[in-house]
């Protein structure tokens, strides 16, 4: 199972990248500032004691149910691998999610349960994103986990990657016993910065996963990210940035209108996907000519949504290069 990305690639950066969910306010400089603060000259404290503290702090939880990760991808494998050895032998997927989700499951055994399968699942690992990635809504799996009680044994991991890019409606509370993994260099603009956290309902399960992890998962650089991520100002500086967002948004919605782009209602994030006015297969042609235009799009076929593009929200001068690369390859 091959992995799709948005983002760089091998024709090198985009000079104007929808691809990906970075905030395109970004990077934030008080991220920036303490990434070239970083000494690199020593190791991190591999029990990352004070950053655990402050991420635990700022979530209002234990520091000994803080456990850091490398990347939201490598936590995905780990955790699955944690469910494998558990005992659990299928994974309960978002009908359009990140492709680690299944690529991990996988790789450590877990069969993939659907609704056709049956009305409940056995016990699981069990994965939600709220809001949800390619159509930025809300994850029905959420309010299923309120209103039932998970099978003994099932393992419930929330994925709030976007949570603290959302630019309406209200986050959803995780149920009672649910992970949840966090990954801030999006909110941050900073995605070529590898470093994630999850926050376990309890010590023990913590203490577990993170018997699996390598020694020191995060870097100097990944301590810097998370650690100016806690902070008032870098909260600040992201609460002044959706703002923006949303007004860039409105206009990028806007376009597709005028492009005669079928955008997916409901998304609450600073994304969206929309149906091209083309056939399928000639989809990805397009999306080819137009990444030689320096425009890249997301396609999310690999989401099971062939036809259709997740856009970033971009500022007004890549909207203008997008709308003129699209008529012209039109006309």
């Amino acid at each position: 199972m091959n992995a799709v990305h948005g983002g760089p690639d091998a024709q090198g950066v985009p000079r104007h990248d929808f691809s990906t969910n970075a905030n395109a306010c970004g990077p934030c400089p008080q991220a920036r500032a303490a990434l070239r603060a970083a000494d690199r000259r020593r190791y991190p404290d591999p029990a990352y004691t004070a950053l655990r503290a402050q991420l635990a702090a700022f979530h209002g939880v234990a520091p000994e149910r803080i456990v850091v990760a490398a990347s939201a991808s490598e936590f995905i494998h780990r955790i699955s691998a944690f469910a494998a050895r558990a005992g659990l032998r299928h994974a309960v997927l978002p009908a359009h999610g990140y492709g680690d989700y299944a690529r991990a499951a996988a790789v450590w055994g877990l069969a993939e349960w659907g609704a056709a399968d049956g009305h409940a699942p056995p016990p699981a690992l069990h994965w939600a994103c709220e809001p949800g990635s390619p159509l930025g809504t809300a994850d029905a799996a959420l309010a299923r986990w309120a209103g039932e009680g998970a099978a003994l044994g099932a393992l419930r991991v929330l994925d709030c990657a976007y949570a603290p890019l959302r630019l309406e409606g209200a986050a959803t509370t995780p149920s009672t016993g649910a992970w949840q993994m966090w990954t801030p260099n999006k909110a941050l603009g900073l995605t070529g910065v590898r470093a994630a956290y999850a926050i376990a309902p309890d010590a023990a399960q913590a203490a577990a996963v993170q018997a699996l992890a390598p020694s020191w998962p995060l870097g100097a650089d990944g301590v810097a990210l998370l650690s100016t991520w806690t902070g008032a100002e870098a909260q600040a500086w992201l609460a002044r940035s959706l703002a923006t967002l949303r007004t860039w948004k409105a206009a990028q919605l806007r376009l597709c209108a005028v492009l005669d782009w079928a955008v997916v209602p409901g998304s609450q994030a600073n994304y969206f996907t929309a149906r091209l006015p083309l056939a399928v297969a000639d989809v990805a042609p397009a999306l080819q000519a137009l990444r030689a235009q320096g425009i890249k799009l997301r396609d999310c076929a690999s989401f099971g949504l062939p036809g259709h593009v997740r856009l970033g929200v971009l500022g007004p001068g890549a909207q203008r290069a997008l709308r003129v690369a699209w008529l012209l390859l039109n006309q």
